[in-house]
């Protein structure tokens, strides 16, 4: 690992009688801890055992209790009885890290002893420059620095300085040092103290590293710090709204149930909900917090909808989230064609949306939309959704395209033009190590950011066919990673698809019409040897999707998109039901077909996301127990109530029979159609 040669194994006889006496200690010291017993020759004994094996919990535990017993019957006014007994303790720490420098009980000991007091923390920091000499990497000393630092006082300059000195004299490829010197930077940053605010700090730090990656590009420590800083040189410190549905200009047709049984002509979202309420998404490039009727003011000629209520769409169940949702309500059954309701949503005014880092809302923004509400059509639709027949090419014009996807645009204000310089001057540095790995992958995001900082529509979208090229060379030269290289190429595939430059040629390959289902717009991204899903931020709009024969791994990304009704992953790679999860937030979903994934029991269920240890236990809302196999199945499709078609049997044969059949007719009731075969009432 690292580098380091592993050591060789000890012999048979050697290991025999080590274990023999291990025991044999070891029993005794259970004794006197079972008994309680503190003396002397117990607690020396204690420490004997902690030589041996430093990983021996209980000892450490056991002499944690016999310090507050030793503690508890000693004259507090005498500082050196207490420093004595301490004093002890960091000793025999001491001679269990000199066995095991990367013992967790010997360092959590340890710091149990300092929190105590009475201990000289400058030898603690002399002590621990010395561990660290002897192991660049041990992540335990440096946490335990981190400590040490904070009851020293120790300003973050002289930490920074430390970290410099150890990569400049010792080994600039020192990882635990780059990372450390991350983490104070970060911190400096945030605080902004004379000479570390962000535009001057950051191309500092570009420079400094530039010095490491040249003098060895293999050396992968400071190409880690590289993209580090690259990712503070991209993001922005405030939130911004990147997207939304309704988009500003836009027109919306509403109906209830049944609106999908007719066609129509209309290049407007028709949108059929069974609930009289439709969404109203809020997309922003970072994660959020505190996004609610208070800081998102809705004037609306639409009745009833002036406590909105705001939900983060998060597979974490976080009040964190890039995306927000929230369902405005209309009645569908007053005639009102030819009313138009003016929708006009504000966010910004006041002060209360917040990301993760604790900056508010760059600036205040509004958007209108215009909703027209039709007359319920009749009942709701049962015919089976084809995904080869029925589509036509939808003939709409840019500008169509235009009212459907838009997006926010950075300016100067927001702290914009010094970062698009930086990124300008590392992109010019980083074209002299084209034929480095790490130098076509460092110049490929270089080249991404660039896209992401591009105003202009009319050159956006430049870079996108040099990007998906260096991934396609870096496939070749390194395929040890070649997935995440894929995943890379995917991103910028579905990005350049939706770039401003030649948008609607490109776009308009991929939208058709369904006539049997009111011409709903769908969107066809299919065969595209996509493994990630991305620019979902474009998509909001869409409500029909087929993403079918790919190699994607899993739907995340796809829960923004909340008016998707029809989703097809088919002929992918998806092997398990919790790659699905996200799924579990799109509250519209009426058809979906998961078919030719090879799921099944074969893959492990990963139990560790769920909250209740025995997934029996919350079964009985269906009837009867859920078994233990079809448990991830469950947690996905109990939430997809509107669904009505699954494709999900065929090429899935590990989940192949009547069983998983009648597992899914009870937890989906609404089921109408399942692999084709309709189902009897």
């Amino acid at each position: 690992m690292h580098g380091r040669p592993r050591k060789a194994a000890s012999k048979p006889e050697a290991s025999a009688a080590k274990a023999l006496k291990l025991r044999s200690v070891q029993s005794q010291f259970m004794s006197n801890h079972h008994r309680k017993i503190y003396t002397q020759e117990a607690i020396q004994l204690s420490a004997k055992l902690l030589a041996i094996n430093p990983e021996a919990y209980t000892a450490w535990n056991y002499r944690k209790l016999a310090v507050e017993d030793n503690l508890s019957r000693i004259d507090d006014s005498d500082p050196s009885l207490v420093n004595s007994i301490l004093n002890e303790e960091l000793e025999v720490v001491a001679i269990a890290l000199r066995r095991n420098l990367k013992s967790y009980g010997a360092w959590y000991h340890r710091k149990w002893v300092l929190s105590k007091g009475h201990c000289s923390l400058e030898k603690e920091m002399q002590l621990l420059n010395k561990y660290q000499k002897l192991d660049l990497r041990n992540f335990h000393a440096w946490n335990y620095r981190r400590f040490v630092v904070e009851l020293t006082k120790t300003s973050p300059q002289d930490e920074l300085q430390y970290t410099t000195d150890l990569i400049n004299d010792v080994s600039f490829s020192n990882y635990s040092a780059w990372h450390n010197r991350s983490a104070l930077l970060s911190s400096l940053v945030s605080k902004k103290p004379d000479g570390f605010m962000p535009k001057e700090t950051i191309r500092r730090e570009l420079d400094y590293v530039h010095n490491a990656i040249f003098t060895d590009e293999d050396d992968q420590s400071a190409w880690f710090y590289y993209l580090w800083l690259l990712d503070q040189t991209v993001k922005m410190e405030t939130p911004l709204r990147t997207s939304s549905w309704p988009s500003d200009g836009s027109i919306i047709i509403l109906s209830g149930p049944g609106c999908f049984n007719g066609s129509s002509s209309s290049k407007f979202t028709t949108f059929c909900s069974e609930s009289a309420s439709f969404p109203l998404i809020l997309y922003f490039d970072q994660a959020v917090s505190g996004v609610s009727s208070s800081t998102v003011t809705i004037d609306s000629e639409l009745q009833g909808n002036q406590d909105l209520v705001w939900e983060p769409v998060s597979d974490k169940n976080s009040q964190l989230s890039c995306v927000w949702v929230a369902r405005l309500k209309f009645d569908s059954t007053e005639p009102c064609f030819r009313k138009e309701n003016k929708v006009k949503v504000s966010l910004g005014k006041s002060q209360g949306i917040v990301s993760s880092r604790g900056c508010n809302l760059s600036a205040p923004f509004e958007f209108v939309f215009t909703v027209h509400i039709h007359d319920t059509v009749g009942e709701p639709q049962e015919g089976i959704v084809s995904w080869t027949d029925g589509f036509d090419n939808w003939d709409a014009q840019s500008k169509d395209l235009n009212s459907l996807i838009t997006s926010d645009q950075l300016n100067a204000d927001t702290g914009f033009e010094w970062r698009k310089q930086a990124i300008k001057i590392e992109i010019e540095c980083f074209r002299d190590l084209h034929d480095s790995k790490f130098g076509k992958l460092i110049l490929a995001r270089l080249l991404m950011a660039e896209e992401t900082m591009i105003s202009d529509d009319a050159v956006k979208g430049v870079h996108y066919n040099e990007i998906l090229q260096l991934y396609n060379d870096l496939m070749a030269l390194n395929s040890s990673h070649d997935q995440y290289y894929k995943d890379e190429h995917s991103v910028a595939l579905l990005h350049k698809v939706t770039s401003s430059t030649g948008m609607y040629r490109r776009m308009s390959r991929h939208l058709f019409l369904y006539r049997n289902m009111n011409n709903i717009v769908c969107l066809r991204l299919n065969n595209l040897t996509l493994s990630r899903i991305a620019a979902v931020e474009k998509f909001l709009f869409v409500q029909m999707l087929d993403l079918s024969h790919n190699e994607l791994h899993s739907a995340e990304g796809l829960e923004a998109m909340q008016l998707l009704c029809c989703l097809n992953l088919c002929h992918n790679r998806i092997r398990s039901f919790s790659a699905l999860d996200s799924l579990r937030h799109l509250k519209q979903l009426r058809v979906l077909d998961v078919s030719h994934n090879d799921m099944g029991g074969k893959h492990p269920v990963d139990t560790t996301r769920y909250l209740c240890s025995r997934p029996l236990s919350n079964s009985a809302e269906i009837g009867r127990q859920v078994p233990c196999k079809y448990w991830d199945a469950y947690l996905v499709l109990r939430d997809l109530k509107k669904l009505k078609q699954l494709d999900i049997i065929r090429g899935n044969d590990l989940i192949a029979g009547e069983e998983f059949s009648s597992f899914v007719r009870q937890v989906v009731p609404k089921l109408v159609w399942l692999d084709g075969h309709k189902l009897a009432s």
